[in-house]
């Protein structure tokens, strides 16, 4: 009987499971803050991506980036639902951004949410 284990090991060693959100079919978002292509005030309170499944809030991460550099870490809140990963957010300038995410564990699956700070 073949295990869930070595079923992704195979697809893996076939090239078909990678990191990034485009392949990742275990894992996906169902929802965050901010949304993709969403502009937003300067004063956000917090940012979240809401999963399909549990992470492990422990080995994952967020992260602000701008112009592919990330600018600021963002550091999970533990207490957060067990498929939410939230972190409070810092003031940002005006200007493009990307919410990063990295879901931990076996294999790690990452991506990126476009949004825009306005002016108010």
């Amino acid at each position: 009987m073949v295990t869930r284990r070595q079923s992704l090991l195979a697809l893996a060693a076939a090239g078909f499971l990678r990191t990034g959100a485009a392949n990742a079919q275990d894992v996906r978002v169902l929802d965050s803050a901010p949304t993709a292509n969403a502009v937003i005030g300067p004063r956000s309170s917090g940012f979240y991506v809401h999963f399909n499944r549990p992470v492990d809030h422990e080995d994952s991460r967020l992260a602000i980036k701008r112009d592919g550099r990330i600018i600021e870490v963002l550091h999970p809140r533990l207490e957060s639902a067990p498929d939410v990963l939230f972190s409070r957010a810092p003031t940002l300038t005006p200007g493009s951004y990307t919410l990063y995410w990295l879901v931990g564990g076996t294999p790690k699956f990452d991506g990126e949410i476009p949004f825009t700070v306005g002016n108010e």
